[in-house]
């Protein structure tokens, strides 16, 4: 991979950390009702509470992907900063530039991708 081709790279996983960022934020302050401080009440009824405790666990769910998907943008940073960037990290074998593209901070080629989706390595 050439330079150029790992600032396009680096600009990219660049913008989208500061999209999970700002998401990730958004959503913290949604799970802890920092955004409703306006509209501050008690439920009327046990299903609203329910309903309530729900929303936020969906919340805290998602704020968990985004978390995730943070730590594997971060990592792909390190590796166009130690020049590991677009190898596989299992086998070791060149990532396909489309499946950069579609997913720029892959860390396995498909092949081992879908191998540790299965829950098997060859």
């Amino acid at each position: 991979m050439t330079q150029p081709e790992f600032t396009v790279y680096r600009e990219r996983l660049l913008a989208l950390r500061a999209t999970l960022q700002g998401d990730m934020t958004q959503m913290e302050d949604n799970a802890l009702n920092k955004n409703h401080s306006k509209t501050t009440r008690m439920p009327t009824d046990m299903a609203e509470l329910g309903s309530d405790n729900f929303d936020q666990e969906v919340t805290l769910s998602l704020l968990g992907n985004e978390n995730d998907a943070l730590d594997q943008v971060e990592a792909a940073i390190e590796r166009i900063e130690d020049g590991r960037y677009g190898q596989c990290e299992e086998c070791g074998t060149k990532i396909p530039k489309p499946r950069l593209e579609a997913i720029p901070y892959a860390a396995l080629c498909v092949h081992c991708a879908s191998q540790r989706e299965e829950g098997r390595w060859t």
